[in-house]
This record gives structure tokens, C-alpha cells and sequence, in this order.
């Protein structure tokens, strides 16, 4: 016993010694990684916040607010913003109640059923961008294959549908927000538990009945989650919309890409206020889903 007392101070340094050894071999495992944030990450929002205060037309001027009082000013990027925001909200809201029931029904089903839905799931979240606009084209375009019999049969309310609009973007970007908040749901129903549903159906209440006191109250987390995946997921979406309408339709992703890659002349600095506007978007999103998942937890506690 006196040996290991004697002994001790030699074992703490041997100890502190290993974990600092520990702590640089970490630090060297995860370099590559933090390099590449730092290149590819950090450092291109770092230039494009300081990009967005300078001048497209005074290179002298070192700070100016021009650019984001253009943005927030002008006619054609007010528009933008709000047919963003309207398209991101709307197929948020579908996809996240489409979602639910498919991720309820995928949680409830078993075997090769469970096994197919998952595979085309997986299938159609990958299915976006440029095939998906050309195969909406194909369906429900203005001699798409829906339409037309819709004309053939004398439905009006289908045969008079122009996909070329805003309408039929938020179509688009609903047929591709189902899959992906069904997918990021389902795990989520692993924390309601048979014990409750039976509980309640003993208890005499009604399936409702227990979604709105519990089951909804317990996925409420997951549920704002998801829907703020689906809040940028949409809003940043460029692809899809681009090849349906071009430049015909106002979208502040289309803008953006305008400002760096026009036909004649490019704006990269209102190019940069109009991508922070875009981020600043998103992180308010992520701020309130963040606040509401607070309040919900406290709820819980409480």
C-alpha cells in the first residue's frame, strides 16, 4: 500500500502524459477534416459576407449597405423572396403532413410491404432536379399525356392546369419533400409505444383522441425538426425549378445564380447580399424550430 503511495505522483503524470498523447493523435485523425470545413466551408461564407458590403459600382468604397437595400427594395428581388418563401412554406406543410401518414403507415407495416415502401422512398427522395422537371413535363405539360386525355375526357379542371407557374412548382417541390420527411418520420414513431395506444384504447379513447394528447405531443420534436430539413431543402432547390420556367419565374436561387453566371454582365456582390438573405432565412427557420423544441421539452418537464 505504501508503494502505491509512494508511487502515485509518477501514475497521475504517466496518466496526463497519455491523454495529452490521445488528445494530438485526435487532433491529427481529424485534421484532413477540419481542413477541408475550413476551405470549402468557413472560408467561402467568410468571402461571400464581405463580398456582399462592397460596391458593384464604387471599387473605392470599402463598406456600403447598397446591396441589401437593393435586395430588400427593388421590385423583381422583393418578388423573389416572396415566391420562396411562399413556395418553401406550402410544400413544407404538405410534405410534412403527407409525410406523417406515410411514415405512421411505414412504422405499422411489416415485411415485404415495409421493405418496398422503404426502397421506393429511398428511389424517389433521389429523384429531383432536372429529370423530375422533365418528367412533369412529359405528364402534365401543355401537351403532357394527363392533359391531354383531360381534354379528351372534357375535365376542365385538369385540362386548364398550366404547370408552368407557380403552381406547379409547388407540385414539384412537394413531390420531392413527401419522401424525404417521410423517411426522416419514421424513426421518429419508435418512441410511441403499443403500451399507450392500448392504455388509451382500454381507457375508452378514440385513435384522435390519442394522437392529439399524446402521440402528436411526443413526435412534436421531430415533427418541427423535419420540417425545418424541408424548410431548406426547398428553399435553396435551384435545379428542378430552373429547368421547368428559366429565368420566366422569380425565385431567389434563380437570382442568385444569375448574379454569377449572366449572359451579359455578372453582379457578384448583390450576388452575396442576396445569398445572405437566403442563409439568414434558413437560420431563422432553424432558430424557431430550436425555440419551439425548448418550449415543447419544458412542456414535457413540466
Amino acid at each position: 500500500m505504501g508503494r502505491i503511495i509512494q508511487y502515485a505522483p509518477f501514475l497521475e503524470i504517466g496518466g496526463f502524459l497519455k491523454k495529452k498523447t490521445n488528445t494530438k493523435l485526435y487532433f491529427l485523425v481529424i485534421l484532413p477534416f477540419l481542413v477541408i470545413v475550413f476551405l470549402y466551408e468557413i472560408l467561402p461564407l467568410v468571402i461571400m459576407i464581405l463580398s456582399s458590403f462592397k460596391s458593384e459600382t464604387e471599387s473605392s468604397i470599402l463598406f456600403t449597405l447598397e446591396n441589401y437595400i437593393t435586395a430588400f427594395t427593388k421590385l423583381s428581388y422583393q418578388r423573389a423572396i416572396i415566391n420562396s418563401i411562399r413556395i418553401t412554406l406550402l410544400s413544407t406543410l404538405f410534405g410534412i403532413v403527407i409525410g406523417f401518414i406515410g411514415a405512421q403507415a411505414a412504422h405499422n407495416s411489416r415485411g415485404n410491404f415495409k421493405n418496398t415502401f422503404l426502397t421506393v422512398l429511398n428511389m424517389t427522395s433521389n429523384f429531383a432536379g432536372v429529370p423530375l422537371a422533365f418528367a412533369y413535363m412529359i405528364i402534365l405539360g401543355n401537351s403532357g399525356v394527363l392533359i391531354m386525355l383531360a381534354k379528351t375526357l372534357g375535365l376542365e379542371a385538369l385540362a386548364n392546369f398550366d404547370l408552368y407557374t407557380g403552381n406547379g412548382l409547388i407540385l414539384m417541390y412537394v413531390y420531392f419533400q413527401i419522401p424525404l420527411s417521410t423517411l426522416l418520420l419514421i424513426p421518429a414513431f419508435n418512441g410511441v409505444r403499443k403500451e399507450w395506444q392500448e392504455a388509451n384504447t382500454l381507457l375508452g379513447g378514440y385513435p384522435l383522441t390519442f394522437w392529439t394528447k399524446v402521440g402528436i405531443p411526443v413526435l412534436l420534436p421531430s415533427i418541427f425538426g423535419t420540417m425545418s430539413v424541408l424548410f431548406a431543402n426547398a428553399l435553396a432547390a435551384y435545379a428542378t425549378a430552373y429547368a421547368l420556367l428559366m429565368n420566366n419565374y422569380s425565385l431567389l436561387p434563380v437570382n442568385i445564380t444569375g448574379m454569377f453566371t449572366g449572359d451579359m454582365t455578372t453582379r457578384p456582390h448583390l450576388g452575396a447580399a442576396l445569398s445572405v438573405v437566403m442563409m439568414l432565412m434558413m437560420l431563422a427557420a432553424i432558430l424557431i424550430n430550436n425555440y419551439i423544441n425548448r418550449q415543447t421539452t419544458k412542456w414535457k418537464g413540466g
